[in-house]
């Protein structure tokens, strides 16, 4: 007699676990196309820095605009509350391991200034870089019409999850067809990991979502909610939402693979799972001219009782570029992301992202160890 089953489980995968099976047909890397579009926006290559304190501030954005990418401003964070952000950042890069947390706390508590929202955004503009700025939900409504004037270029409305439908107490909360229409830029929003969120999310006419719940390398959301898909399965499932919105609408809108990010391979599996770009937080917190000063920390702190975040030690491995395009000075893979991904892409035979979403991938959980114990015996 079987008894009755209460849920059913299903298999959910990371990156470590499967691998890219190269193509019967192979090109040259250069002869690649790895174009990023959002909206009108065209990027030359599809790799996003994180909202992230350690990693964003006005130069590093205009810097990675250069390079040709896109860099996201935290506008809840240190650079809108404080006139002197070099000052906190320092403050935070040397405060002992034990105290860190409760720093971070009292950091985050100061006020959000609408002034210096508007500046960094200036700042950014002047630069003569592509500006893209972050919100959560709660706060859109404040702070969405204020970036909007002093004409940033991308909205970006973030959170640990966020979905198309929301209970509270609010008796008009946040609704994203009526953001969409009243911005004079494209809204992405993020962040979800499953097929059915994603494709709720598309049809409110947003222009972009992030994929990914817990798998940052500063997050422990995984760790205090128990909540997150691991990063394969959760942009497979939202690439299949996006091709679904794409076949009943005639609208792209890409999916951007983000966190749990550590090396070009997983950069290229990413896309092989169906990711139009990724976005990085603790690769780029290594840059030299990351505002971290070789520390990295979440996004979640100015919870007073529960943060969500913890600061980690990345240290500081090679410039922007260096890691962007090499040339590579280690060989963990984590510098020359994209000459990773044109490579994996050449030996795929995929001459473009959309091409790349078609490269075959198999489980295979020792990919990353097999044959390896020379190295591994080194750790």
């Amino acid at each position: 007699m079987t008894s009755p089953q209460f849920k059913e489980l299903h298999r959910a995968y990371g990156f470590d676990e499967v691998a890219i099976v190269p193509g019967d047909l192979t090109i040259n890397p250069d002869q690649t196309n790895i174009d990023f579009k959002v909206d009108n926006l065209t990027f030359s290559i599809p790799v996003i820095a994180a909202a992230m304190d350690a990693v964003t501030d006005t130069g590093f954005a205009i810097k990675m605009s250069k390079l040709g990418g896109l860099a996201v401003l935290n506008l809840e964070g240190i650079q809108t509350r404080y006139d002197n952000p070099e000052e906190i950042l320092a403050e935070i890069a040397q405060a002992p391991g034990g105290e860190v947390t409760s720093l971070l706390q009292k950091v985050y508590s100061q006020p959000i200034k609408e002034s210096l929202i508007s500046q960094r955004i200036q700042e950014i503009k002047g630069g003569g870089a592509v500006c893209a700025v972050s919100v959560t939900p709660a706060n859109t409504k404040r702070f969405a019409p204020v970036a909007s004037e002093a004409q940033a270029d991308i909205l970006v409305v973030q959170s640990t999850v966020t979905t198309a439908r929301h209970i509270s107490k609010s008796y008009r909360g946040l609704i994203f067809s009526e953001l969409c229409q009243s911005m004079s830029m494209p809204v992405i929003v993020g962040n979800c990991v499953n097929y059915s969120a994603c494709l709720e999310l598309m049809r409110t006419g947003i222009c972009g979502v992030l994929v990914g719940v817990g798998p940052g390398a500063a997050c422990t959301t995984r760790e205090v909610l128990g909540v997150g898909v691991p990063q394969i399965t959760a942009t497979m499932d939202c690439a299949a939402a996006r091709d679904t919105y794409f076949n009943e609408s005639g609208r792209y809108v890409p999916i951007i693979t983000d966190g749990g990010f550590r090396r070009g391979g997983e950069v290229c599996k990413a896309v092989a799972a169906g990711a139009d770009a990724v976005m990085l937080g603790s690769i780029f917190a290594q840059a030299k001219e990351a505002p971290g000063r070789g520390y990295h920390w979440g996004m979640s702190h100015p919870h007073p009782a529960l943060p969500r975040g913890t600061r980690i030690e990345v240290g500081t491995t090679g410039s922007l570029e260096q890691i962007l395009f090499g040339p590579t000075s280690v060989t963990d893979g984590s510098q020359n992301l994209v000459g990773a991904l044109r490579t994996a892409m050449g030996v795929c035979g995929a001459s473009t992202i959309k091409e790349m979403h078609q490269a075959k991938i198999v489980i295979a959980p020792a990919i990353t160890t097999e044959g390896k114990f020379w190295q591994l015996s080194k750790l």
